[in-house]
């Protein structure tokens, strides 16, 4: 099937969106290609048709296990067979999927960047009949980028594996700079670039200083409606801003990483469906949304880079009507970044002290512990080594880019499983056990897959299908586990923490002093370039936006806060020198335009009909214009 055959049977569209199908078709003919589309752009379906044209797997990397989950979903729901792995799998779960993707049919595979180094991925890859290899968020490659992971890095060194194999990489923001590393560290071969403008001409900018933040946003959302995100800072600001605007009738919902995945997705169901409800998130919402109508998208606290800033603000308006971006800040927030630098950036010492005191909670020797996981107890620790819980996190950051440890996204806490004997030899074993026969029966009606994958599984509703208390359920689904029938893994209180390389002893550990200060100097960038976009307020926002993606041509947007201030500046002065000519004496419009040359026809004649409009000039009955006030 052609590409747009493929985009037909599966996705039910007829034509592709600008770019699409350049890219498409720069990747089928074989050549490495870096594709940089707005959010909302339809990015995914860059490899996805690839994949679907090309035989053998592709293999997918992302950073975002969330993103992962749906587009695995999403795809399994047109019956094109595609899994994912993370750090938060156990090792036989991992090798399951590996086995699939080299004798079954899957089309693609998912990974998150930590796995690049495994030994057991590596074994396996070498097995597969790669075909493609996609990798979003390419941004997180460079180092100079506002979210780099150097287990990115490892994308390259797997190529050998695969040379014939085209790279497609994509990203919704990066800077020319950026751009450049993308490609140097993919080692592109036969490079090609596909960059849409980062304009979104429909989209208006505002920034304001202001000190009563909650009274001019719900003025804001009162004013625009629909349908609207609100970003702030922390969790507990989510659930304060979420009773604020239902306390004053506007339907709102918190959304963090500290609420349960059901509740999350409860909730983000329920907003995506309606017209009129406000999401008040911190970053860790928005990416995978597909939500065309959000109207507005209002920032309560300072994001941390115009990158973060232009992502999240591109989600409102994505259905090319008229949307709304506002930044809102006090001084005091711009002096918070200052200081928030400090706690982003501990010293070398105090990481390395972190990832001892983990270690030493957790009791792993030095030399080993290496996929070893355990229930991530955060609080537990920093009270046990006297830590303070914000640049302990900070910490856990560093680590993680040095490829130490990993921490999976809350939705790896669902209990899953396996069946690992085979159907003869497990039919065997119900004959002569009715309790598991139960048991084991209701789930073979409940879920598919459970021979060849991995499957999520609910003890509540197997309990409630058997007539049993989920207690009783979990000790039997244990007891099938201690008899090497099943592998059960039962869902987790707290989200794991994985250890993905060996225990280093403290004084071999080696974190370099160069790259912590570029990365530091880095973002300390880029904040000022933020801090810069919000006090600048005599410059188009959008140009300056656009700017620092390398777009140093664009015209004035004409709809941001500045524009429209220019605007009304500009009219108030054409206003004034139409009522100096008319104060000499009364004319009509075209003697009027005559007298004023340089101002356009249809705008004088617009003008003068406003300013009728509003008394401030009368008519008399042979068509002559004059002031109200003039003598």
């Amino acid at each position: 099937m052609s590409p747009v055959e493929i985009l037909r049977k599966y996705w039910h569209y007829d034509s592709f969106r600008p770019l699409q199908e350049d890219i498409i078709n720069s990747v089928l003919a074989g050549n490495d290609t870096l594709a940089l589309l707005p959010t909302g752009g339809g990015k995914s379906i860059c490899y996805q048709i690839p994949a679907l044209s090309k035989d053998g797997i592709t293999l997918v990397v992302s950073p975002l296990i969330a993103l992962m989950k749906d587009q695995v979903q999403h795809l399994c729901s047109k019956r094109i067979k595609s899994r994912y792995i993370t750090s938060g799998m156990a090792k036989r779960e991992i090798e399951t999927i590996l086995n699939n993707c080299i004798y079954g049919d899957i089309k693609l595979l998912y990974v998150s960047p930590e796995r690049l180094n495994s030994r057991t991925f590596i074994e396996h890859l070498m097995q597969m009949d790669v075909s493609l290899i996609a990798v979003d968020e390419a941004h997180c490659i460079s180092q100079w980028g506002y979210d780099f992971r150097p287990p990115y890095l490892e994308i390259a060194r797997i190529r050998q594996y695969h040379p014939k194999a085209p790279v497609i990489a994509l990203t919704a923001t990066a800077t020319p700079e950026v751009v450049n590393d993308i490609q140097t560290k993919l080692e592109f071969r036969n490079g090609k670039l596909f960059k849409s403008s980062f304009l979104r001409p429909r989209l208006s900018y505002s920034v304001f200083n202001e000190q009563d933040k909650q009274g001019r946003l719900l003025r804001i959302i009162k004013n625009v409606g629909g349908s609207g995100i609100v970003y702030v800072r922390n969790r507990r600001r989510t659930i304060e801003i979420a009773n604020l605007l239902n306390d004053h009738n506007i339907p709102a919902a918190a959304f963090n990483a500290g609420i349960a995945q059901k509740e999350r997705d409860e909730r983000q169901k329920a907003w995506q469906k309606s017209n009129n409800g406000v999401m008040v998130a911190t970053n860790a919402f928005g990416m995978g949304i597909d939500k065309p109508d959000v109207r507005f998208v209002v920032h309560l606290d300072m994001p941390e880079s115009p990158e973060a800033y232009f992502q999240e603000a591109g989600r409102a308006g994505r259905d090319g009507k008229q949307a709304y971006a506002v930044l809102l800040y006090q001084d005091g927030d711009l002096e918070r970044m200052h200081e928030s630098m400090e706690r982003d950036f501990p010293p070398l010492n105090y990481i390395k002290n972190v990832y001892n005191a983990i270690c030493n909670y957790y009791q792993i020797p030095v030399g080993s512990g290496k996929d070893n996981r355990f229930e991530f107890e955060a609080e537990k620790i920093c009270h046990s080594y006297n830590l303070d819980i914000y640049t302990f996190f900070s910490a856990l950051k560093f680590l993680e880019r040095e490829g130490l440890i990993a921490l999976p996204e809350h939705n790896e806490l669902q209990s899953k499983l396996l069946i690992t004997i085979d159907k003869e030899e497990l039919y065997r074993f119900q004959m002569s056990n009715n309790d598991a026969n139960n048991i084991l029966s209701v789930m073979l009606r409940l879920y598919g897959g459970l021979f060849t994958d991995y499957t999520p599984i609910s003890e509540t509703l197997i309990a409630n299908r058997c007539g049993m208390s989920e207690t009783q359920v979990c000790n039997h689904l244990r007891e099938l586990n201690r008899l090497q029938m099943i592998d059960y893994q039962p869902k987790m209180l707290r989200p794991p923490i994985v250890f993905s390389s060996q225990r280093i002893d403290i004084k071999d550990l080696h974190i370099s002093d160069k790259n912590y200060k570029e990365l530091k100097d880095s973002a300390w960038k880029r904040r000022k370039a933020l801090i810069d976009y919000a006090t600048n307020n005599s410059e188009c926002r959008s140009q300056q936006l656009l700017r620092y993606f390398g777009e140093s041509t664009s015209a004035e947007c004409g709809v941001c806060d500045v524009c429209l201030a220019k605007k009304k500046n500009s009219d108030v002065q054409l206003d004034s020198k139409i009522k100096e000519e008319l104060r000499q004496e009364s004319l009509n419009i075209k003697q009027l335009s005559e007298r004023m040359p340089q101002i356009d026809t249809e705008l004088l004649s617009n003008t003068v009909r406003k300013m009728l409009d509003r008394g401030e000039l009368k008519m008399d009955q042979d068509f002559r214009i004059s002031c109200c006030n003039s003598r």
